[in-house]
């Protein structure tokens, strides 16, 4: 019996058979890293981690003309409650301000709102040049060096906490998650689009992409 010869018709039907097979996979593995992301964003904003540390570290959000806007008053709240439980002696704010602002910055008006809630001006640290999550943690790895801080209370949005324990680790920072409560009522849309957004960005930030667009617009929707 003879043998089929291979044709250059057959070659093509193979190709586009491997190259579904192969689309198939990079899909499933996809669909599988996505599902674990979505997994941790959620677990990690329903656990309140906080327990004694060293000191809490309010991430920065919108300030309206030298007022907190909605998000940051409910870190800012989160902090003052957990400082008044005693559990960590200083807070430090974080977040820059633009040219917009009239000089105001996200760290600068959470200085004041915690002073005007009885927290001591001594008792809190407060960081005004950074513009993106990953410029806070650098800016507060900087400050736990320098005033010897071992272990810190991180507060910001839940569906954020999970990215910014990952750069803490990243960054030497030994970090308690600690969620601010919740706004009102959140359209399924909006918490939909949060918790992609934290998808992307903790995706990009595990396959250390820093395209300066593309890091931008992932940070941008933050607060």
């Amino acid at each position: 019996m003879g043998t089929t010869p291979i044709t250059a018709k057959s070659r093509p039907h193979r190709s586009v058979h491997w190259m579904r097979w192969t689309v198939f996979v990079l899909m499933m593995i996809a669909a599988g890293w996505f599902t674990w992301v979505y997994r941790q964003i959620v677990a990690t904003a329903t656990i309140d981690n906080a327990q004694p540390a060293d000191a809490i570290a309010v991430f920065g959000a919108a300030e309206y003309a030298g007022r907190p806007s909605p998000v940051l008053h409910a870190r800012l709240d989160k902090a003052v409650a957990l400082y008044d439980e005693n559990m960590a002696p200083v807070i430090v704010t974080l977040g820059g301000g633009s040219d917009k602002d009239s000089g105001k910055t996200e760290g600068g008006v959470g200085r004041d709102y915690l002073l005007a809630n009885g927290v001591p001006y001594d008792r809190m640290i407060a960081e005004t040049k950074s513009f993106d999550t990953e410029q806070q943690v650098d800016s507060l790895a900087r400050i736990a060096a320098r005033e010897h801080f071992h272990h810190v209370i991180v507060v910001s949005d839940g569906t954020h906490l999970f990215r910014i324990a990952l750069l803490c680790r990243r960054a030497g920072l030994e970090v308690y998650t600690s969620p601010r409560a919740p706004l009102g009522h959140i359209d399924d849309l909006d918490a939909a689009e949060r918790v992609m957004h934290e998808m992307l960005s903790y995706t990009a930030l595990r396959m250390n992409l820093h395209v300066s667009s593309v890091h931008l617009w992932l940070n941008g929707r933050t607060g």
